[in-house]
């Protein structure tokens, strides 16, 4: 599970923070995830990333940075959306959720949640 965003909110700590519970309950199925902020000022990014793993107790997703708010373009980012958040299995998507200004609610989250078992082998 990959988790693009363009800033550091709430609800994106209980997101992670549920992936992360997520992670550790399913590490015999071998989910994993990580966070990338997407990023005008890498400097920055690194420090408030430590920040919020800290705040957060964020253990088992690893959080990073991409120099470049657009994002890779191998992982199509979307333009818009301030959270991508991407649960694949190999190369294949088994689910996708884009979510723009406010839309990552907690029902946002929870449908995100609800998509993990898509994902465990």
């Amino acid at each position: 599970m990959n988790i693009f965003t363009r800033s550091l909110t709430d609800n994106l700590a209980s997101l992670v923070r549920q992936v992360d519970k997520n992670v550790a309950d399913h590490k015999d199925e071998k989910l994993a995830g990580f966070v990338v902020l997407l990023t005008d000022d890498p400097d920055k990014a690194e420090a408030e990333l430590k920040a919020f793993a800290k705040k957060h107790e964020i253990k088992n997703v690893p959080l990073t940075y991409f120099d470049g708010v657009a994002g890779p373009t191998s992982y199509k980012v979307a333009k818009e959306a301030d959270v991508t958040v991407n649960l694949w299995v190999g190369k294949s998507s088994k689910a996708n959720h884009a979510f723009k200004g406010d839309g990552l609610s907690e029902d946002a989250v929870a449908a995100i949640i609800a998509d993990i078992p898509k994902v465990l082998k």
